[in-house]
């Protein structure tokens, strides 16, 4: 009899105790579930020449940057690159260090860019972003099946490997200076352009995939 009370006490007792951190198990699924909902990327491409890698604050005579990061391109934690080793790191500037290795790198659109997203769009997430640019390049070097195409290609889908669930929600480019220098390339970059950003859209299965183009002034003149 004396046993059988004893594993009614503890019974009661275990079943207690299960009372008691009941509401702790449920507000540890919730958080966990939070963080689960966070993991999805929104993914964006930096793709261009040197005004997309990040030109602010670098002096050209000594090919060093200033450091001074403007506040709206300041880091965020939920606001993620994929760096040179296709891991996901915090974001921060400049973001194509690693990437457009040939020149010095500052402050470039992108951590600006991904600020202003986050700020309008609350609850979506990380965002992820793909440095890609590369400095002094001409738009025919973007055509697909090239390095540059090829890269940018590789290190957009290691991203997708890497987070499963996430998606491409958009290309941030700037490109075009390269492109001033002559005459003929100058007449024939809308076409080319137009056929890369068609080639991506083909490549990402995503037809409408959204575009965003910065426009720039060219202190070159063509030549013919």
């Amino acid at each position: 009899m004396k046993s059988e009370r004893c594993g009614k006490s503890r019974i009661f007792k275990f079943e207690s105790m299960m009372a008691s951190l009941l509401p702790l198990l449920i507000v540890f699924a919730i958080q966990s579930w939070r963080v689960a909902s966070q993991q999805y990327n929104n993914i964006f491409i930096l793709a261009g020449q040197s005004n997309m890698a990040g030109r602010g604050g670098v002096n050209e005579t000594t090919a060093t940057w200033d450091g001074v990061v403007p506040s709206q391109c300041r880091p965020n934690p939920s606001i993620l690159r994929l760096n040179a080793q296709l891991e996901w790191v915090e974001a921060k500037e400049p973001l194509h260090a690693d990437i457009d290795v040939m020149n010095t790198n500052g402050v470039g659109p992108g951590m600006a860019f991904a600020n202003k997203i986050f700020e309008k769009r609350q609850g979506m997430g990380l965002i992820g972003l793909v440095p890609c640019a590369i400095g002094g390049t001409n738009i025919s070097e973007w055509e697909r099946g090239k390095v540059l195409y090829t890269r940018m290609m590789k290190r957009v889908n290691a991203s997708l490997h890497l987070q499963p669930g996430a998606g491409v929600e958009g290309l941030l480019w700037y490109q075009g200076e390269s492109d001033t220098l002559l005459l003929s390339d100058a007449k024939a970059y809308r076409t080319r352009l137009r056929k890369f950003f068609s080639d991506l859209r083909a490549d990402l299965n995503s037809p409408m995939l959204p575009i965003f183009q910065a426009p720039f002034v060219s202190e070159h003149r063509t030549n013919s």
